[in-house]
């Protein structure tokens, strides 16, 4: 498969989690009544990322995530030549399922998008006004067993079919945890594609939910590939 089609196949599915996942928490989670709260955000974004396992994972591997490329190269199962395209082509990706959402939720009256616009955030703008040291080390230690989680269920002698279902609910619980911190992001391209659209503080605190899903995804794939260091 061509790096072309690999990298489309990288933004289409990059726009489904941030699409699928952001808009679920823009939408449908505090919808009066009925509203699906955080625990239906959390399913949400699992479920994004377990059917594009299987949509696209045959095509481009299914990295959809920064830290998830980063983290693979580090861990010896993905070239680092072709990191940049598939960093580029998700952070594409992130921020036109933004503006597609941007577009949507402008359609409702009084919509504002500095209210949060589903962005990450530290301080006050984390939803239970966690700190950034608090911010940094969960986002740190989620996005490594994230990456640790990837890399055993895709292990040559896994389960290579259930795979997908171990991952996407890998960022299902990783969400249930976290929510309440940071909004969850373990994912540098779903960060920025709603932030850009928020246009103030979340712009400004961008750069701890680049740095903590890099940082944390090497680690885990380091650990990883320690522990494996003979088989893998």
């Amino acid at each position: 498969m061509s790096l072309a089609k690999r990298c489309a196949a990288e933004s289409l599915g990059t726009f489904w989690l941030v699409f699928g996942g952001c808009g679920s928490a823009l939408f449908a989670a505090a919808y009066p009544q009925l509203g699906i709260g955080f625990a239906g955000v959390a399913l949400a974004f699992g479920l994004t990322l377990l059917t594009m396992c299987y949509a696209i994972g045959n095509v481009s591997g299914c990295h959809i995530n920064p830290a998830v490329t980063f983290g693979l190269v580090a861990g010896g199962r993905f070239p680092g030549r072709e990191l940049l395209p598939y960093v580029v082509a998700q952070v594409v990706g992130g921020i036109l399922a933004g503006a597609v959402l941007y577009l949507i939720a402008t359609g409702k009256t009084g919509f504002d998008p500095l209210a949060g616009f589903a962005s990450n955030g530290y301080g006050e703008h984390s939803p239970a006004n966690y700190s950034l040291i608090a911010a940094l080390v969960a986002e740190i230690v989620l996005t490594a067993f994230f990456l640790f989680i990837i890399m055993g269920a895709t292990h040559k002698r896994g389960h290579a079919g259930l795979a997908g279902v171990a991952i996407g609910l890998s960022l299902t619980l990783i969400h249930l945890i976290s929510i309440p911190i940071t909004n969850t992001s373990v994912n540098p391209a779903r960060s920025t594609g709603v932030a850009l659209f928020q246009g103030t503080w979340a712009v400004e605190q961008l750069w701890l939910f680049w740095l903590a899903p890099l940082v944390g995804g090497i680690i885990g794939a380091l650990i990883y590939r320690c522990l494996h260091s003979n088989d893998d």
